[in-house]
């Protein structure tokens, strides 16, 4: 079915004539996302950053690590190299955390909260521009902003036609290719289309992704109009990197790896694997340990200008997502799958495979309001999300019969939120006064039995007011300082509810931000400074869960506060710089650390006791928090369409957990990277554009995510000390990516 719709959309592209699209058909792209997005002068502490500046570095990596020269942004990719699963933080604040909309429509799973870019290889090729509003920001769609929200705008339609073609290479076999066309307007008509396919085995061992992706969009443009009918989506299947690295090998500790061996019965392959394949090992050795996922987004854009002073747009959306993770799990018990088999000796080699089959619908409101001194914007939406969560043995080696490819559990979520908002700024000499209020009514319900066969029953529901107002001054021309008090609250996710023992609590954020900004020509100073003040926030305890998902636990009180700085020049026609530094601290007042305490008997080795052991840490850093980001991107060029780039990026030391253990942290790292691109117009095209990307140019060894835990296993009435093991994420070491891009 998609590659008749692709054929009839290229056939379609080709019967256009070229027309240039009028400015007025312009303005109405703007209204789009007006009513989600902080104006210049807004009292938000935001960053916008444009097509032509991705392009610079697009070439294969996922989105994130392109965001990754943002204040206040730390990234991290799996499998080491910024292909495949990657992650993003801002201020501290983990994906889960930051709100995520495409076009206005929500982007973040429903059920975890996060954003999973690996499901939209090359989604970048397609995108106009981003705004990052960092704290609580304004109104958005879809779960509230707790960290920061990332607006993403698809591609403007194209005022001619055109064909593009692009196709990279690089290290760790990388390959990237893509194909774009589009109409250009004729008669008020367009239409686009890409397709592009990223492979890459990875940094770390067998952490290979195979992506693929497309984007088509087809519509109406006139004078006061504009309807744009969107469908795009991507598949990815990924070999599995979510066990991390052991410490002790990122090390290249001998002694402590052979510990490790031993405490944890490693068999004969893998030790010989911990001991031999250094900072890219990799536990999984399954040949088909794979995530293999499918999601489909369509979207109907209608925007109308009734006057000079109000427009109002309507969007739906729907999207359809299916896939599934595949394990091998060795030695596992038949009870586990089968508890009508409860023979303890009925032992064997399974291979599961974890379905997600889902659908989300959203409608999504706006309604505009300029004139004079006044802007106002009521919007809204409606977001609905069933999720079907289940599990199939393929294989196993029991020495009874079981059922294969017949459910071993079921369970569904379902997900409703309705919000709304009211938004209006009125400016009064040199005053600009700020106001933004919104409602949202949370349901959520799952029902079932989990993957390990516990029944589950949740049905909780959320109503939260968000109030916002802000003060801007205008200097003069091109300074302005700027405040503002802003409440965000939040529910907890689909794994807090369903695997926490204790129902955590609805979380509630009250964010401070002031600041000052000057803009000039040829360069620019921004000051930020914030204090987040949060109310049962859930923090990152460390520990994952058995598919490489962060647990998360609620703490009484806790901030963070900081100063974001950046600066911009460009000094002469060929010289340029752009740094930005955040300095923060990330507290806890109480933190309380449970280790599980598990005693045996020496002779029988049997269990006679497991206990819980609290102990409670006061003031303490917040996890994967660091207290100082920096960025920094000197720009050179030498000669006409030719740009080198030096792109730095310094990230602080990080706590792995909440107990601000020397032992549970990370390293700060500095890497740089180079890049350098060329462009020349040949008489027979219109363009050509090289790019060469050279990673990490100093060879740096680092890490930039990780995970821990702690446990006791000791012989009755024993003092020996809590064992704990520290896993990281490595990333790659001096590598690159080069490309070509032909613009016809």
């Amino acid at each position: 079915m998609k590659l008749i719709f692709t054929f009839l959309l290229c056939s379609t592209l080709y019967s256009f004539s070229q027309k240039e699209i009028k400015k007025d058909t312009v303005k109405l792209e703007e209204v789009l996302l007006t009513a989600t997005r902080a104006s210049k002068k807004a009292p938000i502490a935001f960053t916008n950053i444009s097509k032509k500046e991705l392009e610079a570095t697009n070439l294969g990596q996922d989105l994130p690590i392109l965001l990754n020269q943002m204040p206040s942004v730390v990234t991290t990719s799996d499998a080491g190299s910024g292909v495949g699963y990657t992650g993003i933080r801002v201020r501290g604040s983990d994906a889960t955390r930051i709100n995520v909309t495409i076009n206005g429509i929500p982007f973040n799973d429903s059920e975890s909260q996060g954003s999973y870019w690996v499901d939209l290889p090359d989604l970048t090729s397609s995108v106009e521009d981003i705004q990052l509003q960092r704290g609580v920001g304004t109104s958005t769609n879809g779960s509230g902003a707790f960290g920061a929200s990332l607006n993403l705008r698809t591609n403007n339609p194209s005022k001619k036609g055109y064909a593009i073609t692009a196709h990279g290479i690089g290290s760790y076999n990388t390959r990237k290719h893509n194909i774009s066309i589009g109409s250009g307007l004729h008669n008020n008509f367009y239409a686009e289309g890409r397709f592009s396919k990223i492979l890459s085995d990875g940094y770390i061992d067998r952490a290979s992704s195979d992506l693929s992706s497309f984007y088509t969009e087809a519509g109406y443009l006139s004078k006061n109009t504009s309807i744009k009918a969107i469908v795009f989506g991507g598949k990815e299947i990924t070999y599995q990197s979510w066990y991390g690295t052991p410490k002790a090998v990122v090390d290249g500790d001998v002694d402590a790896i052979q510990a490790f061996i031993d405490r944890n019965y490693a068999s004969e392959e893998e030790a010989y694997s911990l001991l031999n394949d250094g900072r890219t090992y990799n536990h999984y050795t399954y040949d088909n340990q794979i995530d293999n996922y499918e999601q489909l987004h369509y979207q109907l854009h209608v925007t109308h200008q009734f006057n000079t002073f109000i427009a109002a747009n309507l969007s739906v959306n729907y999207t359809r997502g299916k896939g599934y993770y595949e394990q091998f799990k060795d030695n596992e018990e038949v009870e586990d799958y089968f508890p009508l088999h409860t023979n303890a000796s009925d032992e064997g080699d399974v291979i599961r495979r974890k379905w997600l089959d889902n659908d989300f619908y959203a409608a999504v409101y706006s309604f505009n309001y300029k004139k004079n001194r006044w802007r106002l914007n009521l919007g809204g939406s409606y977001t609905k999300y069933d999720g079907d969560h289940f599990g199939k043995v393929i294989w196993d080696s029991f020495p009874i019969s079981i059922p294969i490819r017949s459910n071993y559990y079921f369970n569904e979520g379902n997900k409703q939120d309705i919000s709304s908002y009211i938004k209006a700024s009125y400016t009064y000499n040199k005053w600009i006064v700020f106001a933004d209020l919104q409602f949202r009514d949370v349901t959520y319900k799952a029902n079932g039995i989990t993957a390990d066969l516990l029944n589950v029953a949740v049905n909780e529901k959320y109503h939260f007011v968000n109030p916002k107002v802000g003060l801007t001054y205008k200097l003069d021309n091109y300074n302005h300082v700027y405040g503002s008090f802003s409440v965000a609250n939040r529910e907890p996710n689909r794994d807090d509810l369903v695997k926490n023992p204790i129902l955590p609590k609805a979380e509630n954020l009250q964010d401070w931000e002031f600041g000052y900004k000057l803009k000039i020509a040829k360069y620019y100073v921004n000051a930020n400074l914030y204090y987040m003040n949060y109310k049962d926030q859930l923090v990152l305890t460390g520990e994952l869960d058995d598919v490489g998902d962060a647990i998360r636990q609620n703490v009484d009180k806790s901030y963070r506060a900081g100063i974001e700085l950046e600066a911009g020049a460009k000094i002469f026609d060929k010289f340029s710089i752009a740094t930005n530094v955040t300095l923060s601290k990330n507290k806890i007042d109480n933190f309380a650390a449970v280790i599980y305490d598990t005693q045996y008997d020496p002779n029988t080795w049997s269990t006679v006791s497991y206990k819980p052991i609290v102990t409670n840490y006061k003031n303490t850093d917040i996890s994967f928090s660091p207290s100082i980001i920096a960025a920094n991107t000197i720009s050179y060029a030498p000669m006409k369409n030719l740009n080198l780039s030096l792109i730095s990026k310094y990230v602080g030391k990080q706590y792995l957990d909440n107990t601000e253990s020397d032992t549970k942290s990370m390293d700060a790292y500095f890497v740089n990277n180079l890049a350098i691109n060329f462009k020349f117009q040949p008489k027979w095209i219109k363009e050509i554009q090289l790019n060469l990307l050279v990673n990490n140019i100093f060879n740096k060894k680092y890490v930039s995510n990780g995970y821990t835990y702690s446990y006791y296993y000791r012989p009755q009435g024993s003092n020996d000390a809590a064992i704990t093991e520290v896993f990281y994420y490595p990333q790659a070491t001096v590598n690159f990516l080069t490309g070509v891009t032909i613009k016809f």
